[in-house]
């Protein structure tokens, strides 16, 4: 017995345990040490990464990133993307690290310890990750960390599992430590990982960017950061102000020390650190300037239009009364966009169009932004470039390359202001472009200027510099008052001075159909909406006038004039929805108890009838109709130029639709027109105020201007067979969508069944043919919806080429 025990403990002995120090640090020393926040060693032969743990139990940010990106929008998995950011402390545990996650959504910010200690044993932690001690060193301890940063931080298998694209895992076999980018420096220690998941593909978009889609490689990058010091002061976030919040949905943190009947949720808006270097001073340089880096990879003059655009962003500051406080400036060369160390403008390359956006590494405990990462699409420069050549027919007698060329670095400058914008902390303002354009966080539509004679000028398509109100909510974050100033009183002194001259409307309040604050628009112009919409469909008929084989360049097929067509067949289609807002529509203010500002207002009865009638001109089949002569331009395509998503779907085989144009604008404004929650909102205006549009109003002004409207010949017969079918799908799901108001479903099926009426009296009598045929399907249909309501969830909708982002 006595030998089996001895021989029991030589075996635990000589299993799992670390080796002594003087072994250890000997193997050590054959490994590339990395000096640095953690200091890191890197087994180039073994492709294992160790951290050096000099202390434990202390708090840091962890951020995972992808360095290297799939290069699909649709997938939306894109070079440089920040993923999952915790403020995280390694705690030993017997013979195991942990890498603990604090649970920062519910805090007790109190003196007490007992009381913190509280809040944090009644929520949960997340342990990210359990290593193994490898050794000692120095007194301090060595931990594998190499399978960590191999596995699947960015979550790539799940997004691309949800996306239908197939099941994959992460294939250590093909996976390993990137080297050139893993470092250490005195604030951070960086580490990028090649990785690879193999697995089966069940999509179709993979394969149009990956080489073999069952072999995914993509780069994951790993950060850990030293949090910043206690000196910065926590903005406390105002929905008024035009920052963003903590989180995005501006919800911040539950503080159960807070007293009660104070506010339990506490939110603070996101900003850089910036202080002046004497706050009493008019203008003051600042302690450290803040600095952002253009992407190397951009060509040029794109990469100088991005450092001009962004560059705007200094006359903020200086009307804040800092100097020289903001630059950008072009990456140093052999500088890791992924370094925190550096605010980063990416040039991103994706295989179709797609958004860019501004993102920021933060301190979740503050809202202080350590690091801007803004991610620009490289084909959007492209777009509006395409745009221009739709607009100004520019490959005639006399080549025009570089106004349209003007028109997209326009365009690109107030690009990258706009998302350098978004990670200096602020949100859009979708109000701004019925103001004349007073902040460049806005989406802009290109203004498009028409002389009496029919020229389109685009020379003043987009604005220079930031506006007004990017100013005044630079001087409400970044102020840094003297001593002897209330800098809460003086914050809402220049809040309130903004308000009373300067209009916002939020993300949330702007992005879909059917919100209802009438400023609160996309690629929207000009302070009324309705002449705005008016003066495109004037530039719209002019460019269509002229649009021929002038439009593309020498050499290219005659099929893709079709990509030119769709911008420009398509050019009101973002104003339209800012007509539809007016119906239905409520001016409203994120107004607080005490500031004086009108919480509400509805649009006047007169305006929403002449919005009404605005967007049913845009179904006039003389509106939707093609000229023969650009019909006859339209080739079929040629080997090697598929159809894509960018063009007009078609029922008529290679040939061009002469009349899938029309569908797609068509269904454009009858979605604007009937959103579930705008017909509510007519609904419930109208009967508490009878002189108010009501929704049945809609429905006989939407009947008398298709169904029962004179018949047309030709051409526009079959636009206005095609438009009065989709109404009536359009009012067959309505009656069947579950978020419509019992009181809109009545309208719809009263407006179906009247409909029902006239068109079994006009088949009896019909002689020709295909009219009499189209009111038999129409009758065919309503017959469908009521012996089977659910089939009508089944009817194919009208694809529509895309829009928005229109610029990207």
């Amino acid at each position: 017995m006595r030998k089996i025990l001895i021989l029991a403990l030589l075996v635990m002995a000589g299993c799992g345990q670390p080796a002594t120090d003087g072994d250890f640090n000997s193997k050590l020393a054959g490994f590339q040490h990395l000096p640095g926040f953690i200091d890191l060693y890197h087994d180039l032969d073994g492709g294992k990464v160790y951290l050096r743990l000099d202390a434990l139990d202390a708090p840091f940010l962890y951020q995972s990133s992808m360095a290297r990106g799939v290069g699909s929008n649709d997938l939306g998995l894109d070079r440089g993307q920040l993923g999952d950011a915790y403020v995280v402390e390694f705690q030993r545990h017997g013979d195991k690290v942990l890498l603990v996650a604090d649970n920062l959504d519910y805090r007790a910010q109190s003196d007490s310890e007992e009381e913190r200690d509280a809040i944090a044993a009644s929520f949960a932690r997340s342990v990210l990750w359990g290593f193994s001690i490898a050794g000692h060193t120095s007194g301090a301890l060595v931990i594998d960390a190499t399978d960590f940063f191999l596995r699947d931080a960015h979550q790539l298998a799940r997004r691309l599992k949800n996306t239908g694209e197939g099941t994959y895992a992460v294939d250590a076999a093909r996976s390993a430590i990137y080297a050139p980018r893993t470092k250490a420096f005195p604030d951070n220690s960086e580490v990028e990982a090649v990785v690879t998941y193999k697995g089966e593909p069940g999509g179709n978009i993979l394969r149009t960017v990956v080489p073999d889609p069952t072999s995914i490689t993509v780069h994951l990058h790993h950060s850990f950061i030293r949090l910043p010091d206690d000196n910065y002061e926590p903005l406390p976030y105002d929905p008024r102000a035009g920052l963003i919040g903590l989180s995005y949905g501006a919800d911040g943190f539950a503080d159960y020390a807070s007293p009660v009947g104070d506010e339990l949720l506490v939110r603070y808006a996101r900003r850089h650190r910036l202080e002046k270097k004497d706050p009493s001073a008019t203008v003051s340089e600042a302690v450290e300037p803040i600095i952002y880096y253009v992407d190397r990879g951009a060509p040029e003059p794109i990469r100088s239009a991005l450092i001009e655009g962004g560059n705007w962003w200094n006359a903020a500051f200086e009307a804040a009364g800092y100097k020289d406080a903001f630059r950008v400036e072009l990456m140093p060369e052999g500088a890791d966009p992924m370094d925190v160390r550096y605010n980063v403008i990416q040039w991103v390359h994706r295989s179709t169009r797609g958004w860019s956006y501004g993102s920021s590494v933060l301190d979740p405990r503050t809202g202080e932004i350590m690091k801007g990462h803004v991610t620009l699409g490289s084909l959007r420069v492209r777009q509006d470039y395409l745009i221009a050549e739709g607009l100004l027919s520019p490959y005639g007698d006399a080549e025009r390359p570089d106004a349209m060329m003007a028109m997209a670095l326009a365009r690109i400058r107030q690009l990258s202001a706009h998302e350098i914008g978004h990670t200096l902390g602020i949100e859009h303002n979708f109000a701004a472009s019925t103001q004349g354009g007073t902040s460049v966080m806005d989406y802009p539509f290109p203004v498009i200027g028409l002389s009496a004679d029919g020229d389109i000028d685009l020379s003043d398509a987009y604005g220079v510099g930031v506006a007004a109100w990017d100013k005044r909510v630079v001087l409400y974050g970044y102020q840094d008052f003297a001593d002897d100033v209330d800098a809460v009183a003086a914050r809402q002194e220049i809040l309130a001075e903004t308000l009373a001259t300067l209009k916002y409307v939020s993300d949330e309040d702007s992005r879909a159909v059917g919100t209802a604050h009438p400023d609160g628009n996309l690629w929207d112009n000009g302070a009324d909406a309705i002449k705005e919409l008016q003066h495109l469909m004037a530039v719209r008929e002019q460019a269509l006038a002229k649009f021929s084989i002038n439009n593309i360049r020498e050499g290219r097929p005659l099929a893709t004039l079709e990509e030119v067509l769709v911008p420009v067949y398509l050019l009101h289609r973002f104003q339209l929805q800012a007509v539809a807002k007016l119906l239905g529509g409520d001016y409203f203010s994120y107004a607080l108890r005490g500031d004086g500002q009108q919480a509400t207002r509805p649009v006047a009865a007169g305006r929403q009838r002449a919005a009404l009638d605005a967007m049913l001109a845009t179904l006039n089949p003389d509106v939707l109709a093609l000229s023969p002569e650009l019909l006859a331009t339209l080739s079929p395509r040629p080997p090697g130029y598929t159809l894509g998503r960018e063009s007009f779907p078609r029922e008529t085989g290679p040939t061009f639709d002469p009349f899938s144009p029309a569908r797609s604008a068509a269904a454009l404004t009858l979605q604007a027109l009937l959103e579930p929650h705008r017909a509510a909102r007519l609904v419930a205006a109208n009967a508490l105020d009878a002189d108010m549009p009501g929704f049945d109003e809609v429905l006989r002004s939407l009947l008398a201007s298709t169904w029962l409207a004179e018949r047309q010949s030709g051409q526009q017969a079959e636009i206005q067979r095609n438009t009065n079918l989709l109404v009536l799908d359009s009012l067959l799901r309505l009656q069947v969508d579950e978020d419509v108001s019992p009181a809109v479903r009545a309208l719809v099926l009263d407006t179906v069944a009247g409909l029902h009426d006239w068109l079994t009296a006009r088949v009896g009598g019909e002689r020709n043919a295909i009219w009499r045929g189209h009111y038999r399907i129409a009758l065919s249909r309503i017959a469908q919806a009521q012996d089977d309501p659910q089939s009508i969830r089944k009817l194919p909708s009208v694809p529509v080429p895309p829009g928005s982002p229109i610029g990207s």
